[in-house]
Order: C-alpha cells, then sequence, then structure tokens
C-alpha cells in the first residue's frame, strides 16, 4: 500500500501547486522515475493508475518494459550515449528527455530518419553552467536554436532541467524560472511551440509545478530510499 498512498500524496501536492499558479488541475504530468526499482514495485504503481514511467538507463529499460503491460508510456530520462540510439528509438520511448549536445541530436535524427521515423525530444539545459553536468547551456540552446529546428527527423518537444542539488526547494526557483524564461525566447522566434517542460524532482517538484513545469519527475518519493548496487 505504501506506493499507492505516496502516490495520491504526490498528485495532492501537484494539484495544490496548479491551483497556487492558476494553473489548470491536470495539466501537469506525473513521471514516476523508476530506475533501479523492480516491476514488482512498478506494478504497484501501475495498479495505483500510474501510466507514465521513466527510466534513467537504455539496458535497465530494455528488460523492464517487455514485462508491463502496453498501455505504459516510457521516457528515457538518462544521458544517452550515441553508439545507443539505434537501440534506444528501437525500443520505443514516447520521449527522451536528456539530449544534451548538437552531435547528440544529429545523430538521433540521423537514425530516426533510417528508421523511417521522427523521434520526440527534450533538451538538456545546464541552466547553473556547472561545468561537471550534462546539458546545452542557455547560451549554446539559443545560439543554435536554428540548426537544432533544421534537423529533419526530430520533434523537439520541449526543454528540460537537473539543477544543482539544493536543500531548500525554493532555492531551486530561479533555475525552473531560466529555463521557462528560455523556452518563452525560443517560442517566439518559432516555429515550434516547446509545450514540456520537464523539470522538478521529488524535493521540489512543487515549485517546479509553481514555475510552469509541464512533467515532474518523482522516484524516491513514490518507490522509497533507492539501493544501488
Amino acid at each position: 500500500m505504501y506506493i499507492r498512498e505516496q502516490l495520491e500524496e504526490i498528485r495532492a501536492s501537484i494539484a495544490q501547486a496548479e491551483q497556487r499558479a492558476g494553473r489548470p488541475i491536470g495539466s501537469v504530468k506525473l513521471l514516476a522515475v523508476s530506475k533501479t526499482f523492480p516491476v514488482d514495485d512498478i506494478m504497484q504503481a501501475y495498479a495505483a493508475g500510474q501510466r507514465l514511467f521513466g527510466e534513467n538507463r537504455l539496458q535497465e529499460a530494455m528488460e523492464k518494459m517487455p514485462q508491463m503491460p502496453t498501455d505504459c508510456e516510457w521516457h528515457l530520462i538518462g544521458p544517452l550515449q550515441r553508439n545507443k540510439v539505434r537501440k534506444a528509438l528501437e525500443q520505443g520511448f514516447g520521449l527522451i528527455q536528456a539530449v544534451d549536445s548538437m552531435k547528440l541530436a544529429a545523430t538521433i535524427s540521423r537514425i530516426a530518419g533510417e528508421l523511417g521515423m521522427c523521434a520526440s525530444i527534450l533538451l538538456e539545459v545546464n541552466v547553473d553552467g556547472e561545468d561537471s553536468k550534462h546539458g546545452f547551456t542557455v547560451a549554446e540552446v539559443e545560439e543554435l536554436w536554428e540548426e537544432l529546428v533544421a534537423l529533419p527527423h526530430l520533434e523537439i518537444r520541449g526543454l528540460m532541467c537537473i539543477p544543482a542539488p539544493v536543500e531548500n526547494p525554493q532555492d531551486a526557483r530561479p533555475a525552473f524560472a531560466c529555463l521557462r524564461r528560455l523556452a518563452e525566447r525560443l517560442r517566439a522566434r518559432g516555429p515550434l511551440s516547446l509545450p514540456e517542460l520537464s523539470m522538478g524532482m521529488s524535493h521540489d517538484f512543487a515549485v517546479a509545478v509553481e514555475e510552469g513545469a509541464t512533467i515532474v519527475r518523482v522516484g524516491s518519493a513514490i518507490f522509497g530510499k533507492r539501493t544501488y548496487l
């Protein structure tokens, strides 16, 4: 029952944040981040009505996805190596969230074309400008925007970020606001509507919703503490 109860609490918190921000109830999607957790736990979330799941590692996702009902939607949210792009596209993710470089975007576009498909992606933005973090800088996204938009077999659905860890969730607000403002500037340049902003995790998702998130990535608050082998 733990997972069901946690999901209900998180959904209620999202709805409250939507209300505070004057947004329609249900405008934010909850992505249950199931990395490291067994299929039994994911099935408990499924039984509680959850259908959207995120995995960080391609190999782990490939093992779990066939064991789950076919009406689940899966997002790949971790770093993707270019030599694994073909496998990721063939696996059928609804969204590849962490496209962190022009080289990776171009590789996805090329291989998607070879497979006769269009790949839905988000661009990962390093909103804090930390050297240790993956992602485009804000300046790089703006500089490369025309090139990114011109890639023929990509559907850029929006942006995602993983801000620096903070103790107080409110301290993440500037990073979330930065991503929202970047999306607004890119929409104004056209031609894409960029409907998705993936930001906010277990600790700070409510603040992210207030700042415009359309997808929040919540794992440990649903499934419990992770054990890394």
